[in-house]
């Protein structure tokens, strides 16, 4: 049996796809170099026979040296900083994960015939001008600006992957993710569902940005995961980049007001100015989704708050 690699496994996603195939009897190796990961989120895998962890930069070349590597037969190269509060407090490793890591992961698969799926972002639209977003939108995205180390090196890594399967042959599948939560999501992580959240059960003000009309897709991690493990099933998807996230589309004024009633509390709700460059609005078209995976999210937002509020309560 070859082994399963997670680049950023001790991330939000990581984590949850690691546990996921760890269930599955599959052999997984995580790397993490743990600068916005947690241990403690792979924390009931690290003593496991099917998991191993390493802790690495995955844009450092020192990693690619080890005997370990030599049998991966599938790369999922989740490692980056993924919330703004994160990548703008790091924006030069940012870049570097999304493009050196990229080119490392790539030659990696080079190497040992693995498949590749890289996640890149729907960030990569920018503040889209063309709504909803299909995967051939080029985006409207700012070079010039504090969200561009994470959007633009997102899209530089899709020209890797772009080059590596066109040139090399790799077997390389590109995954544009909307906006996913869960109960995994960090209370500090600076996201707007995770501040909400955390906001509303203690009981503080919920704070939203601009009027709060700017519009935005959740989808839940559980349905995250299952597009990610389709997608490198499928051969359908090789050499594609895929949406996965959720078509239905909130403004974030409506979030905080569900999650504010989820909650049973009387928060008041509070304006403050909007972030620079951040997105009017953003919801993803699916249908290749759809077409080469048969897949479509099947938990809706009051159901995934429900979730993510029990786990977040305790």
């Amino acid at each position: 049996m070859r082994s399963i690699l997670i680049t950023g496994a001790a991330g939000f996603l990581g984590s949850h796809l690691a546990k996921d195939l760890v269930s599955e009897g599959q052999r997984v190796i995580g790397v993490d170099n743990l600068s916005t990961g947690k241990k403690s989120n792979i924390e009931d895998l690290l003593n496991h026979d099917n998991f191993v962890f390493i802790q690495a930069d995955a844009s450092s070349p020192e990693w690619l040296r080890l005997d370990s590597l030599s049998d991966v037969g599938e790369i999922y190269h989740l490692a980056s900083p993924a919330s703004p509060k994160f990548y703008q407090a790091a924006p030069l490793e940012t870049i570097a994960i999304n493009t050196i890591g990229t080119k490392h992961v790539l030659e990696l698969a080079r190497r040992t015939g693995a498949k590749v799926l890289y996640t890149s972002t729907s960030e990569a639209y920018g503040d889209p001008d063309v709504h909803p977003q299909p995967e051939h939108y080029r985006g409207n995205v700012n070079t010039w600006g504090p969200r561009a180390c994470y959007d633009e090196a997102k899209r530089l890594g899709e020209v890797y992957c772009y080059e590596y399967f066109h040139r090399f042959q790799v077997d390389v599948k590109v995954a544009r993710l909307f906006n996913t939560y869960s109960a995994g999501l960090r209370s500090d992580d600076g996201r707007v569902i995770s501040n909400l959240v955390e906001q509303a059960i203690t009981g503080k003000d919920l704070t939203v940005y601009g009027d709060g009309m700017q519009t935005r897709s959740f989808c839940y991690a559980d349905d995250t995961i299952r597009g990610l493990k389709l997608m490198m099933e499928k051969d359908a998807a090789s050499g594609e980049i895929i949406n996965i996230g959720n078509p239905s589309e909130y403004t974030i004024l409506e979030l905080a007001e569900c999650i504010n009633q989820i909650v049973g509390g009387n928060c008041r709700i509070t304006f403050h100015p909007l972030p620079v460059d951040d997105p009017k609005q953003r919801r993803p078209i699916i249908e290749k989704a759809k077409n080469l995976l048969g897949w479509e999210p099947v938990i809706d937002l009051q159901e995934g708050l429900r979730r993510m509020i029990q786990v977040y309560r305790q």
